[in-house]
């Protein structure tokens, strides 16, 4: 299902920009949508919103029938400016400070260089939410010699380059009037880094400079040398005109009234004669809660595969489908993940009519964005649903056994297996490794006992002795009666019962509500554990 299709206003913002591009921009053969990033450290769940943004606007106008080229530029030909608190090897990353990320080697030992092992880490995990760029490597791109002519366009409008910069600036900001300004960056050909200082232009391909680190001076031909490059803020409206870009989202930091979107546009325009892509703003992405492992070392940050651990990709893509770009929230690794996967089951519901919206347009809104949150298209049926705090349950009662957890639930179907399997999968490391301790219980197996006595001892061999036996025989209401009964029986409040029974069956003074975890763990479980306080 799409708007086009159903004839239907566009309920989804990326239909609204999807559609926005092609009336500004025309039917053209091929829309190239873009984006992109440095890889000079983790690429973080921040930098995933700007990639999914795209990938939600790629498929809103292919669902109009359009040709795309979606491609993701890694800017591996930028600076390695500093060394994360993250990596490790720091000593050895110093000594590549200056050089281009390319040519800094992988701390790691896994890939062929630092900007390499970030590419790989996304690359791999990109498919597993249904993101398929193109991947453009600017390092390569560059060495290559593809950019020349766009150089040396910039170098021969230096001045107006330069006028563009400072048009938005004021006085204390502008580059001053007597001044040289340069839109490239050289890398040193004898020591790699960007240490140098230009010092003549002959007009055509030529570019004198020499480095401040080591000394070397030389005139160098961009059609041949192999370290210049533009400045980003040239580099990123080039690009633009080269792939012929009508797509590309920025962050609010670039899209600040003046800021360098602003400034890239003029350069666009006046320069490259290129008018700049669509574009929106969007805002930042918190954390809320820590996922477990993750969250202790300084300088770390949170990437796709964190994200994943804890939400299936559906719901990773939910969260950001579900929410305007222009809009900030928090990905939760608390409590909230319970809301989160409620509100998603929602939506599932209403998008395949199981759960009725309160009017169609909340039904079109609803359907929409659980379209675009799917990682292939629509499921052949709907997935099995089992709400993430009673799989918990679940999945203690059973010690994490997946597949027994799968086995006890009625009427799965084969085709809703796999899902079902990644759910308890993110739902076993949660609890395990994120929620809270309150949360968490494993059942007394080792024939271990709580220290009960009392009128509290008489009401659970009560429930032993009178409730056990008939158990399977009464639904979830019933089985809550008897044991209220057995409370009552004892002389003992319902409060002090539950507290015992807890005890006995996880060491906790309370846990998930009674009657639904006895039936949980079943009878024959039940008498097991029970029986030590016959």
């Amino acid at each position: 299902m799409n708007n086009e299709k159903n004839n239907t206003r566009p309920v989804h913002w990326a239909d609204q920009t999807a559609d926005k591009i092609i009336r500004e921009r025309g039917d053209l053969d091929i829309y190239t949508c873009a984006s992109g990033i440095t890889p000079s450290g983790t690429v973080h769940i921040g930098n995933f919103r700007e990639i999914i943004s795209v990938d939600l606007v790629v498929r809103a106008l292919r669902d109009r029938g359009k040709k795309v080229r979606f491609i993701y530029s890694w800017d591996d030909y930028d600076v390695f400016r500093k060394v994360p608190q993250n990596m490790p090897k720091a000593d050895e990353l110093q000594a590549y400070l200056r050089f281009p990320i390319t040519m800094v080697p992988d701390p790691f030992g896994r890939d062929s260089s630092y900007a390499r092992h970030h590419e790989v880490d996304v690359e791999s995990t990109l498919p597993v939410v249904g993101i398929h760029p193109e991947f453009l490597y600017q390092a390569e791109r560059y060495r290559s010699h593809m950019y020349d002519e766009g150089m040396k366009t910039a170098l021969q409008n230096r001045n107006k380059i330069k006028d563009c910069l400072n048009r938005y600036r004021d006085e204390a900001h502008k580059i001053p009037a007597d001044e040289e300004y340069w839109p490239v960056a050289v890398f040193c050909e004898k020591c790699n880094r960007d240490t140098t200082v230009i010092d003549g232009y002959d007009g055509e391909y030529g570019l004198t400079y020499h480095c401040t680190e080591c000394g070397h001076h030389e005139t160098a031909d961009i059609r041949t040398a192999s370290g210049i490059k533009l400045g980003w803020r040239v580099d990123w409206p080039m690009r633009w005109k080269h792939e012929q870009t009508v797509f590309e989202p920025a962050g609010k930091d670039h899209h600040s009234q003046g800021g360098s979107f602003d400034t890239a546009r003029l350069v666009a325009d006046e320069i490259y004669h290129w008018p700049a892509p669509v574009t929106f703003r969007y805002d930042f992405i918190g954390i809320k809660g820590t996922p477990g492992k993750m969250s202790s070392s300084k300088g770390q940050v949170i990437a796709l595969p964190d994200v994943l651990r804890v939400y299936p990709p559906e719901i990773v893509r939910y969260m950001f489908a579900g929410t305007r770009p222009n809009t900030e929230f928090s990905i939760s690794f608390d409590l909230d993940v319970l809301k989160t996967y409620e509100d998603y089951d929602k939506t599932e519901r209403i998008a395949w009519g199981v759960e009725k919206a309160k009017n169609d347009d909340i039904y079109a809104k609803e359907r929409r964005i659980y379209e675009l949150s799917q990682v292939d298209g629509m499921p052949a049926v709907m997935p099995y649903q089992v709400p993430l705090r009673h799989l918990c349950n679940l999945l203690q009662t059973n010690s994490g056994d997946i597949e027994a957890v799968i086995a006890s639930l009625p009427d799965v179907q084969p085709e809703q297996r796999e899902k079902l399997r990644v759910r308890c999968t993110c739902a076993w490391y949660w609890i395990t490794e994120c929620a809270p301790d309150d949360f968490r219980f494993s059942l007394r197996t080792n024939g271990s006992k709580a220290n009960i006595d009392g009128s509290a001892l008489e009401a659970v061999r009560t429930i032993y002795t009178d409730v056990l036996p008939v158990m399977d025989t009464m639904d979830e209401k019933q089985l809550s009666e008897a044991v209220y009964g057995a409370a009552q029986k004892c002389g003992l409040e319902p409060k002090a019962l539950f507290t015992a029974v807890y005890q006995a069956l996880i060491g906790k003074n309370a846990g998930p509500r009674l009657a639904n975890f006895m039936k949980i763990i079943g009878r024959e479980r039940l008498e097991s554990i029970l029986s030590v306080y016959q």
